[in-house]
């Protein structure tokens, strides 16, 4: 990872949701590297927020983002607390599988509104803020190789993830002219607790869900989050200038081209 940092008079602020996750942790540790002040977000409070915030400096902030004023309360609070917003990742996500014929369109529809809907409420408000300072600003939102090919037993978490695909697309043509660039990475196969419910859905260990993933991975292997972090600190370089509305498929080379 490259390592900008800059003077505190400077210095860059960013917002990551779902930081406690094993995504959102290596995310905001590589912001923070690159001389970001972070805002890490999670769900409810936890020891690994509290460990992770310490480590890196960050700022905690804890809420419910299946509910868009939650959302749309956390940027604000973020802007208040840190003077203004520059970077916002919007990393969290939830996730339940089933058939579609045994789906509960209750949980179908929480996996959607907190994904979806979220990230919505998140981006809404996140632009407003970067408006205010008026000198452009980053969004990277994290989608998933799911929402580019989809997958059995998870619906609603590979339509909400599709639906964040087409969103970076309008908005990276939408906010461009302003300085503000929208992109998207659809991470592969990565390895995070998140495994756990994929393993649980197929009736094996998580060693097995390892290996069976591996097995269609041109790489030989699951990603890391710390390469999906990498590709977060890219996107969030002002220095990259061009890039909007792009979705970085990041995933061993298991698929290819399809956004």
């Amino acid at each position: 990872m490259s390592h900008h940092h800059t003077s505190p008079g400077d210095r860059r602020i960013a917002l990551v949701t779902g930081a406690a996750g094993g995504l959102g942790t290596a995310q905001v540790e590589a912001l923070s590297d690159a001389g970001m002040q972070v805002v890490a977000h999670a769900r409810m409070p936890s020891e690994r927020l509290d460990a992770l915030t310490r480590r890196a400096g960050a700022i905690p902030a804890v809420r419910d983002l299946s509910d868009p004023e939650a959302a749309r309360s956390l940027v604000q609070d973020a802007v208040r607390t840190a003077g203004r917003l520059d970077v916002l990742v919007a990393n969290h996500a939830t996730m339940s599988m089933s058939a579609l014929a045994d789906a509960d369109p209750g949980e179908w529809w929480r996996v959607v509104r907190t994904n979806l809907l979220g990230t919505f409420a998140l981006t809404q408000e996140a632009v407003r803020a970067m408006r205010a300072h008026g000198d452009g600003g980053r969004i990277i939102i994290i989608s998933s190789e799911w929402g580019v090919i989809g997958w059995p037993n998870a619906s609603a978490y590979a339509a909400s993830k599709a639906g964040l695909i087409s969103l970076v697309k309008c908005l990276g043509r939408e906010l461009a002219p302003e300085g503000i660039l929208v992109n998207a990475i659809a991470p592969g196969v990565i390895d995070t607790p998140q495994l756990q419910v994929d393993a649980d859905d197929a009736g094996v260990d998580l060693q097995e869900m390892h290996e069976r993933y591996a097995d269609g991975i041109p790489l030989g292997r699951v990603g890391r989050a710390t390469e999906i972090a990498e590709a977060v600190q890219f996107l969030a370089d002002p220095a990259l200038a061009a890039m909007a509305g792009q979705t970085l498929q990041i995933n061993g080379g298991s698929t290819r081209g399809r956004v």
